[in-house]
């Protein structure tokens, strides 16, 4: 059911809230939301092309896609793939899809990935998975983005999901302090905490950096917040992709919704 623009607000809010209640599968029994972000990764296959050149992205959603096209490649499919993790190179080199980087192939047709919150805008917070500076890098230098995800993601406002800020290691305090001050100028407030492992040792991204996880339940401007974000001595990159995504695929009890990004020649006109 595709919606062209900008989807209204309570059907991304029914959407979101019919995840609660399962569904069946037609079979007897119940689907899950991994079955809603296989289907979503299902229909992102279809814009897939042969010779195309396709970031990948990392994430729980994105596993399904890499899976999917990895049977599509053994089967005849000709492509070439640029992966946004280790994690998903990994996954991918071992279904035997071709890779490179983007220093061999610098423009890409088109990358999939997933999303940690969806607002009406398509505006996204990604990184739940640690991996959002590669994944903006990947994105921006592809013709389009498409969005996967179950109807879990779909937020009225960005912000549930603490926003992932990948910084360096070197005076973390300070950078920290410096957040909490551009936040507050952008109306957010909440505890920023450093992103550890299970271990108790700080979580590194694939780029050796670390991450601070950002509760601020809300972001009301989130331009206003990723231009000052960015603004900090340390900051190397935000989870708010904004004005990035084109399409958006979301899975759920009542089928497939498809958001297009606002048209901003419209917008501004």
């Amino acid at each position: 059911m595709p919606l062209d623009g900008c989807i209204g607000l309570v059907t991304l809010l029914r959407t979101a809230e019919a995840v609660i209640a399962p569904a069946s599968d037609g079979k007897g029994g119940v689907m899950s939301t991994d079955s809603y972000k296989r289907q979503a990764a299902e229909r992102a296959l279809e814009f897939v092309e042969p010779g195309m050149r396709i970031g990948l992205g990392t994430g729980s959603t994105a596993r399904h896609l890499v899976d999917l096209l990895g049977a599509r490649v053994k089967d005849g499919l000709d492509v070439v793939c640029v992966p946004t993790s280790e994690a998903t190179r990994v996954q991918a080199l071992d279904l035997g899809i071709p890779l490179a980087t983007l220093d061999e192939i610098p423009y890409l047709d088109l990358t999939i990935d997933g999303a940690d919150e969806i607002d009406p805008q398509l505006r996204l917070i990604k990184g739940g998975g640690g991996a959002l500076l590669r994944e903006k890098i990947v994105a921006m230098s592809s013709d389009r983005m498409i969005v996967i995800a179950d109807p879990s993601k779909l937020v009225r406002t960005l912000g549930r999901f603490p926003l992932p800020v990948e910084v360096v290691a070197f005076g973390l305090t300070a950078t920290r302090q410096m957040l909490e001050l551009v936040a507050g100028d952008a109306a957010c407030a909440g505890e920023i905490t450093l992103r550890r492992l299970a271990s108790g040792e700080p979580f590194l991204t694939d780029g050796g950096h670390y991450i601070l996880d950002c509760a601020f339940g809300a972001i009301p401007e989130p331009e206003t917040l990723a231009e000052g974000l960015l603004f900090v001595p340390g900051v190397v990159e935000t989870g708010l992709f904004l004005g990035v995504a084109d399409l958006a695929i979301v899975a759920g009890p009542d089928g497939l919704i498809e958001i297009e990004a606002p048209d901003m020649d419209d917008e501004t006109a």
